[in-house]
């Protein structure tokens, strides 16, 4: 075989591709067209074994304005001349290894997906997972992680409203770093990233070439990590000042006509950014690597194709006006350099000064084979879904105030205000719901309106279940929404597995997936955008199946958000939705992992139920009926309960309830489709009725009051001794 499969290995190219890629550029590539071949039929750029997979998922809906593959991230109008932009992001393997900068460096690739369209960025949220935090290597990614982010969002200037953080042993040395950013625009100001018009230039925009993250998207991003392989120049390093000025500069461009497009350099830098743009205009691309600013001397071809530095733009600049743009960028002390041209005959054309180093279709680069398996399910999914419950004692009464206060004390149910307030996220003035709540809103200004954003996914419910699990995920993030007052609109989702070369992990992927599109059908939500990560797992040990999903919801008016905190003595709080659950909750639950230390059973949920109870809940809250709703998931209603007492400083006192289930499946079981609701007595029997209508069962609790929670008969412990435990959880774990 003319090329060594070490070299192969190094692109994540089989032997069988490429015979392929011979076979089908009728002679051996060159190293450069090899090493742009390896970067864009890669699993991160190429989507191999995911793309039929995810023709699933509905992608039409009256507001949506730019669909998934269409351009850099997905577009939904919101009224009013509006457009939110919206996009998620991982950078798992990056921040594996360097956390501190492979964070960083994923949130300023994300922002830049969102300006290179036209619109400001003005919010972001983070979904991360981790291994354990006994252990010093899984703190230390900790750490590094959260700083990261920090760093490099707050110098940005972008409030950053929350997001999830969760813990599993699966994720130890191979962390989950998923960042959301979501901006606006002025619909006539969106910009496309389609090269075409013959004789446009290509100029590179923003920081020197250099020779860090090679191979990022073929090597870290497309293969499992193997044994102490040293990937440490892989990572990127970010300069968020540098990407501020470009987001000013990018902003003000994109409200001149002197430009056919705008495309940032992300994973395979200039390689991605020039082939994809091309692809999109029905055009090609003639560079000359030679006008390409270095910060590194001896840098050959394919390097500087292939370099991911960080805080670059190709700009995409009608002929004539290479002169004003360069001007504009000149007052930002931005370097600009024309580096090519676009052409009309679909080629990418490399060369070197007089050189031609490479020249392929760009078809060829932009169609990888696609991968559509048959699976079984693994053999071991069964056992994991049978739970003998005859085995697992029932809690007694006595047990319940300690069984409450460690579950507020486990690191996936404690507060995270300790990593929060190191972000900034009320710069700009527009967040009105705070991180900590079932959801962040934030106001859009010179309207009345607000966007509700949320992310969520529970992976454990997804390793037991990968159907459900997957449904679950949506149909959460969309009921945090309504907790808010918001109508959900659009998700942007980050589906995060091992290796799809293993029947088992495409066997989760494909149920995730069928599992989220139907509850995206059900709940007519659509799905405009997202990533797909793959090969996450380290020395062949997979995480779980974690598909992550980001959605956002509109409120129509401001002043009706809700939050999840009682807010008034004697109000009545309620449970809408499921009431009376199974015994089987509590399977899959945080519950059966931190007091019995056992994962096992399957979640359920009644989509029809699901539905009626959203929009329920949205019509109580819009008509101001309801003061406060909190979504009941992780730890089930004792905990739910517990938040809302602790969010806002009041008691809870329940009336005598009767439960048909276990005690521990009726405290801390996970049942899907259940909203924690207060109301003033006047309107108590407003929301019965409402409820009736919309065929929701309606339990009354008990009453807001005092400075404990008492649930008769079970639980009575002070607001005290419960923030001890949730509001210091996790900063514990530090001590």
């Amino acid at each position: 075989m003319p090329v060594s499969k070490e070299t192969l290995d190094s692109i994540a190219l089989s032997e069988k591709e490429y015979q392929l890629i011979v076979e089908r550029l009728g002679r051996e590539p060159n190293e450069v067209e090899l090493g742009m071949f390896g970067a864009l039929w890669s699993e991160h750029c190429g989507y191999k074994h995911s793309k039929a997979l995810l023709k699933q998922f509905p992608s039409r809906a009256r507001q949506v304005l730019v669909r998934p593959g269409e351009e850099n991230a997905g577009v939904v109008d919101i009224g009013d001349g509006l457009a939110i932009v919206m996009k998620i992001e991982s950078h798992n393997h990056p921040s594996a290894i360097e956390p501190f900068q492979g964070a960083a460096t994923g949130i300023g690739g994300i922002v830049r997906d969102i300006f290179t369209m036209g619109a400001r960025p003005i919010a972001l949220m983070n979904s991360l997972r981790f291994g354990p935090l006994s252990n010093p290597r899984n703190r230390y990614l900790f750490h590094g992680v959260v700083g990261g982010i920090a760093a490099y969002g707050n110098c940005l200037g972008i409030p950053n409203v929350g997001g999830e953080i969760f813990f599993a042993d699966c994720y130890s040395d191979n962390p989950l770093v998923n960042a959301f950013c979501l901006g606006i625009a002025k619909k006539e100001n969106l910009v496309k990233s389609r090269a075409y018009g013959e004789g446009n230039l290509l100029m590179l925009v923003g920081a020197d070439t250099g020779r860090d993250g090679l191979h990022g998207a073929s090597g870290l991003a497309s293969r499992t990590f193997e044994g102490d392989t040293e990937l440490r120049s892989a990572v990127q390093v970010g300069n968020p000042f540098l990407e501020k000025l470009l987001i000013e500069a990018c902003l003000e461009l994109a409200r001149t006509d002197w430009i056919v497009g705008m495309q940032d350099l992300g994973a395979a830098g200039l390689t991605s950014a020039c082939v994809e743009s091309a692809a999109r205009g029905n055009g090609g691309i003639d560079i000359d690597v030679l006008k390409v600013p270095r910060r590194e001397k001896g840098m050959t071809p394919y390097e500087v194709m292939l370099s991911e530095s960080q805080e670059r733009m190709l700009i995409l600049v009608k002929k004539g006006y290479e002169a004003q743009v360069k001007a504009l960028f000149d007052r930002w002390e931005l370097r600009s350099d024309i580096i090519g041209r676009i052409t009309s005959n679909g080629i990418a054309r490399v060369r070197e000064g007089e050189k031609l180093v490479a020249e392929v279709p760009i078809g060829l680069l932009t169609s990888p084979p696609v991968y559509l398996r048959r699976v079984k399910p693994p053999s071991w999914i069964e056992g994991l879904q049978k739970i003998n419950l005859s085995s697992i004692p029932d809690m007694s009464p006595r047990k319940a105030n300690k069984a409450l206060l460690t579950l507020l004390a486990s690191p996936n149910i404690a507060s995270k205000h300790s990593v929060y307030r190191q972000y900034d996220h009320q710069v700009g003035n527009n967040t009105v719901v705070l991180p900590g709540n079932d959801a962040a809103v934030l106001r859009i200004k010179g309207t009345k309106k607000a966007i509700s954003l949320t992310t969520d996914g529970n992976a454990r419910y997804c390793y037991l279940n990968p159907y459900l699990g997957g449904a679950i995920a949506v149909a959460e993030a969309a009921r945090n929404l309504v907790c808010t007052g918001a109508r959900p609109l659009a998700i942007t989702d980050c589906l995060n597995f091992g290796n799809p070369e293993k029947d088992d992990v495409y066997y989760q992927m494909k149920e995730c997936i069928a599992g989220m599109a139907r509850t995206c059908r059900e709940l007519r939500i659509p799905v405009i955008s997202g990533n797909v990560s793959l090969y996450n797992e380290t020395r062949g040990r997979a995480i779980y199946p974690t598909p992550v999903v980001a959605m956002v919801g509109i409120i129509e008016d401001v002043s009706k958000h809700c939050t999840a905190e009682f807010k008034h003595e004697g109000d009545y709080v309620y449970l809408l939705g499921c009431t009376q659950v199974a015994d089987s909750s509590i399977g899959g639950s945080e519950y059966l992992q931190v007091i019995h230390g056992t994962v096992k059973g399957s979640p359920a949920i009644d989509l029809n139920l699901e539905k009626r109870l959203q929009r329920c809940c949205l019509e109580a809250i819009k008509k101001g009926i309801i003061k406060s709703a909190h979504d009941c998931s992780e730890g089930g209603l004792a905990v739910a309960l517990a938040e809302s007492c602790l969010l806002g400083g009041v008691g809870f006192t329940s009336f005598d309830l009767y439960f048909e289930s276990r005690l521990d499946a009726a405290l801390f079981g996970e049942a899907q489709s259940r909203i924690v609701v207060s109301v003033s007595p006047e309107h108590a029997w407003l929301l019965e009725k409402l409820a009736d209508r919309w065929e929701v069962e309606a339990l009354r609790l008990g009453i807001v009051s005092g400075k404990r929670l008492i649930i008769k008969g079970f639980i009575d412990l002070s607001l005290n001794e419960l923030g001890k435990a949730w509001w210091n959880g996790l900063a514990n774990f530090f001590k």
